[in-house]
This record gives structure tokens, sequence and C-alpha cells, in this order.
């Protein structure tokens, strides 16, 4: 016999097999009991959770002669019929496919006959929000003046594509996401029942990656069994699904909390490298860090972690519109790096740095023995010297550290605009992509990887950068100048002084820098309504065609 897919093997034949959705199993099975069956439902829920089984099974249990309590008995002619698909007056249809109106007022025409062999005439549509305008208006009458002793039942994964005229002529069923509690222990059953050996963490990686549909679970069940030799182990189950292990992700989060920003992209990339998903890998680090605030002996600051959660949600979004996922989880990395380093003062806490809480108690010491000795006779000192022994003091004691913005200059940029042509701009920008690939350091080719060359010349090299603290790093890091300007020497020809900046400071410089030339032109005469003006044109030396020129 050939082989049978588990997610139909498996597939619910009675309303008490569902899982997962026992309010809309004991909802059918009421009304088949008390024979307020109604002439159209519509089943709508996410991918998997039982719709069409559902509707397969109440078609089975209208018309089954030996039905109890509102179950089918599966062993007539009429439910084995129904199961195998064969019973003509059952009738499914798949919406994607047939969703013009000749197919609708084919249905529309023949559901005015009688069934056959069966009590009730029963046309299922699965993913009927596929069928065009016309195709619901003429589905749309049928429903208006159904024939007697004919059932429709409507399944759809999206319930906002339903006409409301559709929707307020139905019983309406909502199926909701199948828990992982519950995909697990059905899962756990399958396995049993298989005679498979299994370790549980590989059914919950399973049941986490379903995201609520049983269907897929037993898909992916079927992939990691077919992956695994014997016994099903989570390794098995994370490779077929593409997940995150608990150990990656821990391991990747400890090199957050130290800072070392080498470390994490290095984490990274082995994550990477095994062909993991990077919006997976973005989701699973929310899940994990979610789990972190709920573990209430985590040795991480719960302020640090709301932090790294509002960048991991900021970048999520950018993962999924991006298609260099990986260069977009690389940035999120240097960002997650960055929370609480450097920083003297505890946001989350308001705490005082133990070394300055140090001094300012001896300071403190020191005055009140200096008053105890003024009050005493001891020593003798007007209020000024008092005050100015004070000031030394406090002069002398360490201060914080404050984050200064890096100084810009502004000179060396001018420059390089006044010798940049758009011939260099456009072999830098060429050539830059093979230079990004040849940085071996994973810490250095991510400071790179969202970067582009924006002004160039044999002297030197704009390059802008999303935030300014990358672009600070980068002309702080020799090492990675003297390696740019080498590779595209032998690149391009020339060697240029790279000069990394902030997009936005490269907008205002290079704003200020046309606008300064424009006002030298008035001053000079230059400017001539018959002539191109200059600074147009040496704009559109700089930085292509883009430029467009606007006549006030």
């Amino acid at each position: 016999m050939a082989y049978q897919a588990l997610y139909r093997k498996y597939r619910s034949q009675r309303f008490d097999e569902m899982v997962g959705q026992e309010v809309v199993a004991t909802t059918l099975k009421n009304a088949i009991v008390n024979h307020q069956i109604s002439h159209a439902y519509l089943f709508s829920g996410p991918r998997g959770t039982g719709k069409t089984s559902a509707a397969k099974i109440f078609a089975k249990a209208i018309n089954c002669p030996n039905q109890v309590d509102g179950e089918p008995c599966n062993n007539c002619f009429i439910c084995d019929s129904i199961t195998k698909g064969s019973l003509d007056d059952v009738i499914e249809l798949d919406a994607a496919s047939n969703n013009g109106v000749d197919e609708i007022r084919e249905i529309r025409d023949k559901s005015t006959y009688a069934a056959s062999q069966a009590t009730y005439k029963v046309y299922i549509i699965d993913e009927v929000h596929m069928l065009s305008t016309g195709a619901f208006n003429a589905l749309l009458k049928t429903l208006e003046e159904p024939t007697e002793n004919v059932v429709f039942i409507l399944a759809t994964t999206e319930l906002q594509k339903i006409p409301a005229t559709i929707i307020s002529r139905v019983q309406r069923f909502a199926f909701k996401s199948i828990t992982r509690a519950d995909i697990r222990t059905y899962l756990a059953k399958i396995m049993a029942d298989e005679g498979l050996e299994f370790d549980g963490k590989a059914l919950d990686v399973i049941a986490k990656a379903a995201e609520g549909g049983m269907r897929d679970a037993l898909s992916l069940l079927d992939q990691a069994l077919s992956f695994s030799s014997g016994k099903l182990e989570e390794n098995d189950a994370l490779l077929v699904t593409g997940s995150i292990a608990a150990d990656a992700l821990v391991t990747y989060v400890a090199a957050l909390f130290e800072h070392d920003e080498a470390k994490a992209l290095t984490e990274l990339d082995k994550i990477f490298a095994e062909g993991k998903n990077m919006l997976r890998f973005t989701e699973d680090l929310l899940a994990y860090l979610r789990d972190l605030l709920l573990d209430k002996n985590s040795q991480y600051d719960r302020g640090q972690i709301f932090s790294w959660i509002d960048i991991a949600i900021e970048s999520l979004k950018t993962i999924k519109e991006t298609t260099q996922t990986k260069i977009a989880a690389d940035v999120m990395t240097m960002r997650l790096t960055e929370i609480g380093q450097n920083n003297l003062l505890t946001a989350s806490q308001g705490e005082i740095p133990s070394q300055l809480t140090a001094e300012i108690a001896t300071l403190k010491t020191e005055i009140n023995q200096l008053k105890a000795q003024v009050s005493a006779g001891q020593i003798q000192v007007n209020s000024d010297s008092q005050n100015n022994l004070l000031i030394e003091k406090v002069k002398a004691s360490p201060k914080p550290i404050a984050s200064k913005k890096r100084q810009i200059n502004k000179d060396l940029i001018y420059k390089a605009l006044a010798e940049a042509t758009n011939e260099a701009r456009k072999a830098a920008l060429s050539a830059w992509p093979e230079l990004v690939a040849s940085v071996t350091k994973p810490a250095d080719r991510a400071l790179l990887n969202n970067t582009a060359p924006v002004a160039a010349s044999e002297n030197f090299l704009v390059v802008t950068f999303p935030h300014e603290n990358l672009a600070k790093r980068v002309s702080e890091n020799e090492e990675l100048q003297l390696f740019c300007g080498n590779l595209l020497s032998s690149i391009v020809g020339f060697s240029p002084e790279i000069i990394s900046l902030a997009e936005q400071d490269w907008q205002e410089i290079r704003a200020e820098y046309v606008s300064n030339l424009k006002s030298e032109n008035v001053k000079d005469g230059e400017e001539d309504e018959k002539e191109p003006d200059e600074t147009v044109s040496l704009a559109k030396e700089l930085f292509g065609e883009k430029v467009v020129e606007i006549n006030d």
C-alpha cells in the first residue's frame, strides 16, 4: 500500500476527534441532534485548524442513518462514500480554481435537484474568498432562495474578503488557532500510535513552528521523521523547521549583555550558516526575551530587556520588508550590544556609579572634619578660602564620562567635495559590494554592509552610515581604513582616504556646500540667466543625474 501522509491518515473523522475546536464541534452536534440544520454555514479561521474536516464530518452526520448524538458512525455506505469523496450528493469545490460566474451558476442550477442517495445534498466550497464579484452575486441569489434539503458550507481563511451580504445569510463559525499544548499532546499520541521513539523537546519545537495549525504540525512531523534516523531528536526538528536552538539564543543574548559585538555577530553568523531564516530568528529572539521578563530569577535587568524588545520589534518590520535580511539582522545585533554600554548612570534605576559614590562620601567626611576644626578654633579660614578649598576638591574628583558627538571636519569634507567627480563615485560604487564581501572579520563586515559611497575622488571617498556611532567606529578603525584603501587601489586604481559620515550629517553638509557655492557665485557676479548655473553643473558632476534644478 502506498504511503499516506500523516495529515491525511490522522484527519478527524468525528467531532470528538477535532483538536482545539470544542465549541464549534459541540454547537454543530447540538444542531444535528435538535434538527436545527441551517441551509448555509461559513467556517472561518487560520489554515490547518479543521474547517474542511468539520464540513465533511457535518455532511456525514446529517446524512448518516446510524447517527448517534450528532456523531456519524463512519461504517455505513454514506459515511464511507463521503470519506472517500465518491458520494455524488456531497460536492466539494475549490474556489481558488473555480471562481467564475459559470461554475456558481452550474451549482445553482444543479442544487434544485433532490439528493439521489443521501438525505441532504451538501456543497462544500473551500477558499470561498477567492470567488469573483460576479460569482458572489450568483451565489447570493442561491442563498436568498435556498432549495429544501440543500446545505452550503463555505470555508475561508480570510473572512474580511467575504461580502457582508453573504455573511448576513449564513451561520458563521470561527475556528481558532490550536494551542501549542494541544498540538504537542496530539503529536505525542500519534507517535505512540505509530510506535516511534521521540524526544519531547522535538515535539515542542514542531508545535511552536506550526503556529496554531494542526495540518502544518503533522506535515512538519512527517518531514522530521523522514530526516531522523530511528528516534526523533530535537536537532532533527530544529533543522526541518528552521527554528533556533535554545542554547544558541542563550549564547547570543549573553554576548549582547556583555556588549561583546564581535562575539554576538559571530554567533549570528553561525546561526545563518546553518540555514536559519533571519525572520524566524528574530521572532524566536522576541519569544526568548519575553520569557526572560517572566523569569523572576533572570540575571538581566528588566529595563535592558525592554530596550532589546523595542529594537527587535523595530528590526522585525525591516526584516519583513527587505531582501537583505542578514544585513538587517547584523545592524540589529550591533544596536542591541550598545544597550547599557558606557552609561555611568543606569537609566532604569537612576543609580550613581560606585566609584563616584565613594568619592562623594569621602568629600562629605572631609567637609565635616573641616567644619569641626573650624568650630574648635583649630584653624581659621574665611568663607572664600573654604569655598576655594571645596572647589579644588571637587575638581580633583573623577567626573562622569559624557557621551559627546563626534567632531566633524567640514573643511576636509568640503575639500573632498571640491575634488569629487561623478566618474570616481560610479567606480567606487561599483567596487563597493566586492570590497564589503572581501572583509573577513564579521564585525567589520557588518559595519560596512549597510553603507554606500556618495562622493569620491582619487584622494577622498565619502561613505554614509545609518547611524552616527557606526560612522564613528569606522573612522576610528585604522586597520579597516587601510584595508579599504588598499583594496580600492587594486580594484579602481586609486587609494582614497575614507571619510565616514552619518546619513543625516551628510545631507546637511552637502546642502551647506551647495548653498555656499551658489552664494559665492552670486556675489562674484557669475550667475548668468542665459547660461547654465555652475552650481547646478557641479552638483550634477558630484551626485549624478539625480539632481533636479528648481527655478523659483
